[in-house]
């Protein structure tokens, strides 16, 4: 059994994450040319005839600067938010309200050079690309379309050589684990890096058919993570272990490293969030949920404002308040900065409140 610490303080995070998330995800289409394996969104080769309209769109974005200072960073994802022929009068649309705009293109025949550089005239602040494998043959069986290792390599040089800053994303799962140190390596020494992120597989959509690492393995990976981190040249964060920041909180203990310190690492900045908290996803017919993972459908931009469903809705008041949380989760001394990913409890068990079967740390109070 883990050695369980009293919960740590908080008095530092002052950002109220149950008032304004840090980022809205946007699912602006479900039309994409790939078929990733692993989608969530269950892309598929046309548009929803349903999916907001431009108009519609616009209406949507003139919610986001409700949620007042700070206001939240957008991410324009999908399916291929490149397929859609409005996408740069919508850039331009949301970088005219004061947003902050980031996107997540796939790689497809419309990621050429030249969108990447009038993505960049547009004002996207970073791009979001995914490496699943550190070699084409590893890569394009996940992403099940031949040629999309070699278009994302050229499509991260080319933000290179235009200072485009650049997430990559990569999927952890059975499949693709003994792989991560040599991405990591090809990451290191083959064009620059912002953010690397380690996506831990949640089973929605056609990530079903892959393979979750066992909490086990995931707690190698994660502690493997803090200690590469300090040399990195790059961030390393994780999308949907926040469990990673109960081991980054154990492993500065034990190295004894300042406050200070601790504030300056890339764990620090993800303290809290987590899917519905400090996190909003609407879908391409307007659907709000609290996270791309987490199917509980919560309003629709269309009708309702996403300010209000995020502050006030039943299922988001609960996701803002660890107390709410059930079995180990709601035991947790660590459940406010971290609170398990709620997507994963509610895959495995059908209760979004529940315990995250990721993580096998066993609270003090819990056990007793």
């Amino acid at each position: 059994m883990a050695v369980a610490h009293s919960a740590p303080d908080m008095s530092h995070l002052a950002h109220d994450f149950s008032r304004n998330p840090m980022l809205v995800y946007w699912e602006m289409t479900q039309a994409c040319g790939l078929a990733c394996k692993h989608c969530r969104a269950e892309a598929m080769p046309n548009a929803n005839p349903l999916e907001l309209t431009t108009d519609q769109s616009k209406r949507f974005l003139r919610q986001l600067p409700d949620f007042g200072n700070p206001l939240p960073h957008l991410i324009l994802t999908g399916g291929d938010p490149l397929s859609r022929k409005d996408i740069y009068e919508l850039i331009d649309y949301a970088t005219g309200l004061g947003l902050e705009v980031s996107i997540t293109p796939s790689a497809t025949p419309e990621l050429t050079n030249d969108a990447i550089s009038k993505l960049k005239a547009h004002g996207i602040q970073s791009v979001g690309l995914s490496l699943d494998g550190s070699c084409a043959e590893r890569h394009d069986a996940i992403r099940a379309v031949p040629g999309t290792f070699e278009r994302t390599i050229e499509a991260a040089r080319h933000c290179g050589k235009i200072c485009m800053p650049i997430q990559v994303n990569t999927l952890v799962a059975e499949e693709t684990a003994a792989d991560l140190p040599a991405i990591y390596q090809l990451l290191r020494t083959s064009f620059p890096v912002m953010r690397w992120s380690l996506f831990m597989l949640i089973s929605v959509g056609r990530g079903k058919a892959l393979n979750e690492v066992s909490p086990a393995e995931g707690e190698k990976i994660m502690h493997w993570v803090f200690q590469l981190s300090p040399d990195a040249p790059f961030m390393i964060k994780t999308t949907e272990a926040p469990s990673y920041r109960r081991i980054a909180i154990e492993m500065i203990r034990t190295s004894g490293m300042a406050r200070g310190e601790m504030k300056a690492t890339s764990v620090y900045k993800g303290f809290q969030i987590r899917d519905g908290h400090g996190i909003v996803f609407v879908s391409n017919l307007g659907e709000i949920y609290p996270s791309g993972f987490l199917p509980l459908r919560c309003g629709n931009v269309r009708a309702e404002s996403l300010v209000d469903v995020y502050r006030s809705s039943a299922i988001f008041r609960n996701l803002h308040s660890p107390e709410t949380f059930h079995g180990k989760c709601g035991a947790c001394e660590y459940s406010h900065i971290c609170g398990g990913s709620r997507a994963r409890a509610f895959a495995h068990t059908g209760d979004a409140l529940g315990t995250d079967p990721f993580c096998p740390y066993e609270p003090h109070s819990f056990a007793r």
